[in-house]
Formats: structure tokens, C-alpha cells, sequence
């Protein structure tokens, strides 16, 4: 009689920045666990995938990218809860189509589910969508609190610190290295050059933007119309004075406003008050 075939296990464990304030989330207790479950089930572990500090709901993680590259080297991928893998409904059910065309299996350990049964696949549609529920609800709740915070000028809202500050101690500090770039764009904007040739300038003197990237018009635009150089927070329609340190006298911004206006038709006003 032939031995029966050993399954190849991948292993993926997930946690976003939220996650790593969360008792039994923790990378370190995901990988514990689901190894003890793959020596109970007597699987071989083909690889271990980790992404740390990523959300569940977007795709683009470099480890669950590599898992889905070597998808021949594993049978069957674990995990230790069904939102650790997607936090969106339609996200999940594309893996699951591509796992089913390669004939792979999924196991969610604390649910107890797998891909090899029929109601196993029933259950697992309908739980996967129960999380997607969660974390939209949290989404909602996240945004009206945002806003709530910015009616009462609540101060920075997000976590993209603009081109020209850091961030140090819950505020904003001017980067005096960027700043002259911010200042720099201001003035050639308001001599009359395009957004293209101030794309040139800044990329032919070797000036990167915050993410080491080559600027591009809409990059230049987005320091033309932001307030933050003049003072003040902007969160969708609020606009509230602050107290960081302004690079950009306001009657210099609202003129590039003006300028904006005038040459590219914006849908909404872009003269700051």
C-alpha cells in the first residue's frame, strides 16, 4: 500500500499597525500556534509568509505576494483566522477562485474550517462577509470621528506628512531642506512657470520628492493647493488655522490659487479664505 501523501502547509500570518496593540495578534503567537497545528495535523510547514504592518484590506503585501508566487511549492495555506488572510469579501473570493483553479485547499485554524468540505466553503462565505461588515462599521466610525475632530479644529488628521515638515511629538516641524524645495516651487509657479517645467527643474537638479520618487505635476500641484504652507490643516472641506510654523506667506498662496484657477478650470474653489 503506497504512503499516503504528506500536505505541504504555507503559513501565513498578517498584522497591521492597529493589530499590534491587539492581545493574541501579536506575529510571535500567530506563528506559535499555527506551527503547533500543522505538527497536530501532521503537515509539513513549505513555507513561512509574514507581512507586518499591512492591512488586511488591500492585496499589496509583499510576503502574500511571494506566497502566491511559489503557489507549487504547498498544498494548503493556514491561517489563524479568516480576516488575518482579506478583509474584503471580494478580495477573499478572488484568492479563492485562484487556489481552487490550482487546487489548493484553505484552512482558517480558529474557525475550524477548511476548503475540502462543502459546508466548509458555505461557512467560510459567510463568516468572511461578516468581517468585511466589521470593518466597514470601523471605517465609518473612524471617518466620523475624523470629521467630528475636524469641525472643532482638532488638529492633524491622517498620516501623510506633507513634502516640507516632519512630524516629531504630535506636531509639525518644518524641514529646512524641503522647505527651500516648497519655497523654491512657490516662486517659479508665481514667475509664471508651468507645472511641467518646475517637474524639470526640480528633477534635473536631482531634488526627490518626500518618497524619493521623480516629481511629477500632480505632486507640484498638490504643494500649489495645499494650506498646510500657510498655516493652516486641511480635511476634506475644513480648514483650520494651526499652530506649526508656516513656510509660505498666505497672500503668496492665495495667489497661486488665483493662478490655478485661472489656467486649469478646478471644479472647486481653490481661494483660500
Amino acid at each position: 500500500m503506497d504512503a499516503p501523501a504528506v500536505v505541504r502547509a504555507a503559513i501565513y500570518t498578517r498584522v497591521s499597525t492597529e493589530d499590534q496593540a491587539k492581545e493574541g495578534f501579536s506575529l510571535d503567537a500567530q506563528i506559535e500556534k499555527l506551527r503547533a497545528y500543522c505538527i497536530a495535523r501532521d503537515w509539513m510547514i513549505a513555507g513561512e509568509y509574514i507581512d507586518d504592518g499591512y492591512s488586511g484590506r488591500k492585496t499589496k503585501r509583499p510576503a502574500y505576494a511571494r506566497m502566491m508566487e511559489e503557489i507549487d511549492k504547498w498544498d494548503m495555506l493556514l491561517v489563524i483566522k479568516m480576516d488575518r488572510i482579506h478583509r474584503n469579501s471580494k478580495n477573499f473570493m478572488m484568492m479563492m477562485e485562484h487556489l481552487g483553479k490550482e487546487g489548493k485547499e484553505f484552512v482558517s485554524m480558529m474557525e475550524s474550517l477548511d476548503t475540502s468540505t462543502a459546508m466548509g466553503r458555505f461557512v467560510m462565505d459567510i463568516i468572511q462577509r461578516i468581517a468585511q461588515l466589521e470593518s466597514e462599521q470601523i471605517g465609518e466610525r473612524v471617518y466620523i470621528g475624523m470629521e467630528q475632530k475636524a469641525k472643532t479644529n482638532g488638529g492633524m488628521l491622517g498620516f501623510n506628512i506633507p513634502y516640507g515638515y516632519t512630524y516629531e511629538n504630535g506636531e509639525l516641524k518644518v524641514d529646512p531642506e524641503e522647505a527651500r524645495t516648497v519655497k523654491k516651487i512657490y516662486q517659479l509657479y508665481l514667475e509664471g512657470k508651468s507645472l511641467g517645467s518646475i517637474c524639470k527643474i526640480l528633477n534635473d537638479a536631482n531634488i526627490r520628492s518626500k518618497r524619493g520618487c521623480v516629481w511629477a505635476k500632480k505632486c507640484v500641484s498638490g504643494i500649489l493647493t495645499n494650506p498646510v504652507y500657510c498655516g493652516y490643516l486641511r480635511w476634506e472641506k475644513y480648514r483650520n488655522k494651526s499652530t506649526h510654523e508656516p513656510i509660505i506667506a498666505m497672500q503668496d498662496f492665495n495667489t497661486a490659487q488665483g493662478i490655478l484657477q485661472k489656467k486649469h478650470g478646478s471644479p472647486e474653489p481653490l481661494l483660500f479664505v
